[in-house]
């Protein structure tokens, strides 16, 4: 067994999602990413197994492990409880600490989402925000989306949110001192931490390939090529 091995099984969510796999493929079966994907979680449970510090770099650095939505179907439905995607959790926790994550273009996938994730959570408090959706981002969502985006205090005003508004409701702006304290909870948990090292090795990555960072963001944003799916 080898060191990243043994940094994985540090992980609690190596502990609670691998006790006694049986590689009955029950986890494979309901998956629904396996559905659309080249993704097995069986096989992901077996190499971990295994313990071999190449084959698991290798995942770490594949697009392998980003095709998983966490929904932890495989956890509801294993006969031994184990959990794939738990076990899925800890490898991307490991490739993006370790930055093999910008190896893969799924992985790359990491630095606009955690740009925009984040970056909405400490600056609006909310995961996702009607000020940073654009249109054109998302031309799939229609054109009835595109007329919401387009008359945005109107349509939240009919559906009763309090768009932009002080006091209580859906989509109110959060006051400055609780914004403060998810920077501080960020600071404290790790979060930080992490969001600087995404951008680190992003950084470094888009420097290999030539492209500034807002070239970069769009490429990993926008970029998807067709190798990912399952046309069986």
């Amino acid at each position: 067994m080898g060191k990243l091995y043994d940094l994985l099984k540090e992980d609690y969510r190596i502990k609670e999602g691998l006790k006694t796999c049986i590689n009955c493929g029950t986890c494979t079966a309901i998956c629904p990413a396996a559905e659309f994907y080249k993704y097995d979680p069986r096989k992901i449970v077996d190499t971990i197994q295994r313990g071999d510090d190449g084959e698991i770099e290798k995942l770490l650095k594949s697009d392998t492990i980003w095709y998983c939505g966490e929904c932890l179907s495989c956890l509801t439905r294993c006969p031994r409880k184990n959990g794939p995607g738990l076990v899925i959790m800890a490898l991307r926790d490991l490739s993006a600490r370790l930055g093999y994550f910008v190896e893969s273009e799924k992985g790359r996938q990491l630095y606009p989402l955690t740009k925009i994730m984040t970056g909405n959570i400490l600056k609006y408090g909310y995961c996702i925000h009607p000020d940073t959706f654009k249109w054109e981002d998302h031309v799939e969502s229609g054109p009835v989306w595109k007329w919401h985006t387009e008359h945005l205090e109107e349509s939240y005003a009919r559906q009763g949110a309090n768009f932009h508004g002080t006091g209580p409701g859906a989509l109110r702006d959060i006051p400055q001192e609780s914004l403060d304290e998810l920077k501080k909870i960020f600071d404290i948990t790790g979060a930080t931490e992490r969001m600087e090292c995404v951008e680190r090795y992003s950084r470094a990555k888009a420097e290999e390939m030539g492209m500034d960072m807002e070239e970069y963001f769009r490429h990993t944003f926008e970029h998807c090529s067709n190798e990912h799916f399952n046309n069986d």
